[in-house]
């Protein structure tokens, strides 16, 4: 991480032990880029900064944690990553496609066609089969829906036998490992994942986190994932940390009790910055005392 005019900060993740022979859209190979992303709610001086000038780029075929403080914009950075909320100033880039000024429904066709997403809340529809669920983003995008393709990634994810099953009938790690599957059925460009094991037990958790790991190192997919988790965040290539809506650490395969620490840190050097601004709000004369 570098320090760039104007205190913004840019994070960039490398792939490690690996020689690139890819030739992936975008001549940088950059599956994942954004540049000066502002995201402000609201107005005046009510207005609230969630994302404070992010840079960022990510290389194809790793796994990127990120994490911060609650509060610290992580939510709102994995939803401008994914063009899933427009951000106020700045570009997003997705497989070298710029989508920040794309109309809604060009947005859409791109989501569903180019990336995978899998949330805490497995979203599978009750009503489908566990290969209906899988192949949903093909229907969706108007594209034949290959049930060879949903036989192949059931199988990565150890569910080749569970195809005429409804979510009803599995568990809530199936259930999730459905949704991995149903995110790489369409070889996105990148994998988002919003706190994908939090309604998981450890064991489960691990297991899935195992098939994400699987599918960066074997696949060659793009993962990046926001959790709370620090041992989560330990099966990351690197681990990116949020405070005030920009980056302000970076961790290199770190375990889980190194990934702790620095959340430790960055949340009390937090609560300081909080009392100190406080304490100067309260002092006679205000914020200029």
């Amino acid at each position: 991480m570098r320090l760039r005019k104007g205190g913004r900060h840019t994070a960039e993740v490398r792939p490690k032990d690996r020689e690139s022979t890819e030739s992936p859209a975008g001549a940088s190979g950059i599956a994942v880029e954004l540049r000066g992303v502002r995201r402000e709610y609201g107005r005046g001086a009510g207005a609230v900064r969630a994302l404070a000038g992010v840079d960022l780029a990510l290389p194809r075929g790793t796994f990127t944690a990120v994490m911060g403080p609650s509060g610290s914009g992580k939510s709102t950075f994995l939803q401008c990553a994914a063009g899933l909320d427009r951000p106020t100033s700045g570009s997003v880039r997705l497989g070298g496609t710029e989508i920040t000024g794309m109309k809604e429904n060009a947005l859409t066709e791109l989501r569903r066609s180019r990336l995978g997403f899998v949330f805490q809340a497995f979203n599978l529809l009750p009503s489908l089969t566990v290969e209906q669920n899988v192949l949903l983003p093909m229907r969706l995008a108007g594209q034949r829906q290959d049930r060879r393709r949903a036989a192949e990634v059931l199988a990565q994810v150890g569910l080749a036998d569970k195809a005429r099953r409804r979510p009803g009938e599995l568990s809530g790690g199936q259930q999730q490992r459905v949704a991995v599957a149903r995110a790489l059925v369409t070889a996105p460009d990148v994998v988002f994942a919003d706190e994908p094991t939090g309604a998981l037990d450890t064991r489960t958790a691990g297991e899935v986190l195992g098939l994400l790991r699987h599918a960066v190192d074997r696949l060659g997919a793009t993962v990046v994932m926001v959790t709370h988790d620090p041992v989560a965040a330990a099966w990351a290539d690197r681990v990116l940390f949020l405070a005030d809506g920009a980056f302000a650490d970076a961790l290199e395969r770190g375990s889980a009790d190194a990934i702790a620490a620095r959340m430790s840190a960055l949340t009390a050097r937090g609560s300081r910055a909080g009392a100190m601004a406080g304490a100067l709000a309260g002092a006679p004369g205000g914020a200029s005392a």
